[in-house]
């Protein structure tokens, strides 16, 4: 019986579930992302080196344990058995995170155990299910509806650029505007977040009855392996006495089946492309670190608050836009021009456009740069005393005198910053003032004068503060998430089309570990490299050209495939002494490049 569709369409009821299911999912780990730093400072009093390198550790581990995900859904459980228990694995790990975040829960010690407890089963729930939930929606399909399949991934991309934005202003809502236990509720924060977890395995596992279901293949990895390493001995021992084989792995033949040995080939054919691809994934999580200091200093009326929260968001705002505008508009008017945009092409296009953006962000770093050795980051003030007393104001680190009587205090410049509490003393008494944000570029006065309910203050600012406006950033941003377009989103439909039945999850994993090896390079050159930020930025941008270069000529080589071929080709035998007289048939070789010459983009 065909599975029920949506409304008289190709689209399987059951991809309902599953957008759900990974809108919730994302929610879950992007809400509890989006507070995670501050409550390594403020909450286990860490510094921002030690914050900083766990935040990015736990990044890391998330983008690595999908190949573990993956081998135990090939292998072992299959996709949804998968997908269910290592979401139950993924809820405890919230349980026990916010746990930790209650501070009548033992000592400090336990907070900083239960947090990286909680952190490690987060990354092992996430990374396992990420490769399995993208390849389960995938098998829903049926292999003529290409066309529909594409368009998932869209749609599935959408919902999670759909969860990571409404997560990113709820948690931190939560966080900072609930009190509880005297002080942020970060319990709260992450409790919300386990929730939708929650509610998360709830929706996939309800849908259970309308999915379908590929078993697991077997222990896929161990075959590999044994079949890889059979053909090298093989090679070695007998490639003087042997003819000439067209593949090193046809090698293997005398022991496995040739179907194994075109599955392999199909697979490190795709694994040899993704050599370079880490490089943009260094370039496009530069978003969370680099790209939000840079934000920092620019407009900073906004950077405390509403402008940081829209930097955090505006990558994921301009997805669920551009995702229409490309599939719509963009891409069928590439197509009536005559011009064929295959996948690689795509992706390629999507690289040159990530190295744009950190060209973008070079030219504003650099405008930056400028502003500050102008300004020397200092901003000038001083203070009229209006008391019949002497004041001493001290202003950070630095020490005013005025007289009494219209005393004018001298002209000091002070790095710029927020002063809540400003001293200032009197033979008699002590006052605090808060002067608040003291910005670059402005000259200050501040009239101090005594009232019956102490000493106050009226700050006025003679020269306006010079800055950058935030919106210097949206080219970069506009560059970076139209190159995520057209390469993550094609980069995640390729890896499952050129899969075979039995690995789709494990390349699906495979794809997934650039995220880990891009991080990896951020961190080698930021702690190595020791440049000017706009130096750096330049040389992401050149590394990306090359790489990009290096990728187009590696894809003009590169033959679409349509794994399902094989099932059409290689059939599979139920009992061998029965078919034995028709082995040599069962096994006959069909070289790759004899294969269709077509994607199922």
């Amino acid at each position: 019986m065909a599975p029920p569709k949506l409304c008289g369409t190709n689209y399987p009821v059951s991809i309902a579930f599953i957008v759900v299911n990974e809108f919730c999912e994302r929610f879950s780990y992007y809400g509890m992302k989006a507070v995670l730093t501050l409550y390594f400072i403020h909450y286990l009093h860490w510094d921002k080196n030690l914050s900083t390198a766990v935040y990015h550790a736990f990044s890391s581990l998330c983008y690595f344990t999908p190949v573990l995900g993956a081998l135990i859904a090939d292998s072992w459980l299959g996709k949804f058995k998968t997908v269910i228990y290592l979401s139950i694995v993924y809820v405890i790990g919230h349980v026990v995170k916010s746990v930790g975040a209650i501070p009548d829960v033992g000592d400090s010690t336990v907070h900083v155990v239960l947090s990286m407890l909680g952190l490690v089963l987060i990354a092992f729930g996430t990374g396992g299910i990420k490769p399995c939930v993208a390849a389960f929606g995938g098998d829903q399909f049926d292999e003529e509806h290409t066309e529909e399949r594409r368009k998932f991934f869209s749609i599935f991309y959408m919902s999670i650029n759909a969860g990571s934005v409404l997560s990113t202003i709820v948690t931190p809502i939560l966080r900072g505007d609930v009190k509880c236990f005297g002080g942020d509720c970060y319990a709260l924060a992450f409790g919300v977040p386990a929730a939708l977890m929650v509610i998360a395995l709830v929706v996939f596992i309800a849908g259970s009855g309308l999915y379908k279901k590929s078993p697991p293949e077997g222990n896929v990895l161990v075959c590999v392996c044994k079949c890889i390493g059979f053909a090298i001995r093989n090679r070695w021992k007998n490639s003087k006495k042997s003819p000439k084989r067209s593949h090193w792995l046809d090698w293997a033949e005398e022991k496995y089946p040739k179907r194994l040995i075109q599955e392999i080939q199909m697979v490190f054919r795709v694994l040899v492309l993704y050599i370079p691809l880490p490089m943009f994934w260094a370039l496009f999580d530069q978003q969370g670190s680099r790209w939000t200091l840079q934000a920092t200093r620019m407009n900073m009326d906004f950077v405390m608050g509403v402008c940081f929260c829209v930097v955090k968001m505006l990558n994921a705002l301009l997805i669920l836009v551009f995702i229409p505008i490309f599939d719509m508009g963009i891409y069928p008017l590439i197509g009536l021009c005559r011009i064929k945009l295959t996948p690689l092409r795509k992706m390629a296009a999507g690289m040159i456009l990530a190295a744009l953006a950190f060209c973008a962000a070079t030219v504003v770093e650099i405008n930056v740069i400028v502003l500050l050795f102008c300004l020397r980051i200092f901003y000038f003030c001083r203070f009229i005393n209006t008391h019949t007393e002497n004041i001493n104001i001290t202003v950070g680190t630095d020490e005013f005198y005025a007289a009494a009587n219209y005393g004018i205090s001298q002209n000091i410049s002070v790095p710029r910053g927020e002063y809540n509490g400003v001293v200032c003393e009197t033979n008699t008494d002590q006052y605090h003032i808060d002067l608040g944000l003291l910005d670059f570029g402005a000259f200050y006065t501040v009239i101090l004068s005594k009232e019956s309910n102490g000493l106050t203050f009226k700050k006025m600012e003679d020269i306006q503060a010079n800055d950058i406006h935030i919106a210097w950033q949206v080219p970069q941003y506009v560059f970076i998430t139209a190159g995520e377009v057209m390469f993550s989103i094609t980069g995640l439909e390729f890896s499952y089309s050129q899969a075979p039945a039995s690995m789709k999850s494990v390349l699906q994993a495979g794809w997934l570990m650039n995220v880990a090896f891009g991080n990896v390079i951020v961190l080698t050159v930021a702690e190595g490299a020791g440049m000017e930020q706009w130096t750096e930025f330049l040389l992401f941008a050149g590394l990306l050209v090359a790489v990009s270069i290096i990728f187009s000529i590696m894809a003009y080589f590169y033959t679409y495939v349509d794994p399902d071929q094989l099932d059409k080709i290689f059939r599979e035998d139920t009992d061998d002494e029965k078919v034995g007289s028709s082995d040599s048939k069962k096994n006959e070789a069909v070289s790759l490049n004899d294969m269709p010459k077509q994607t199922k983009m």
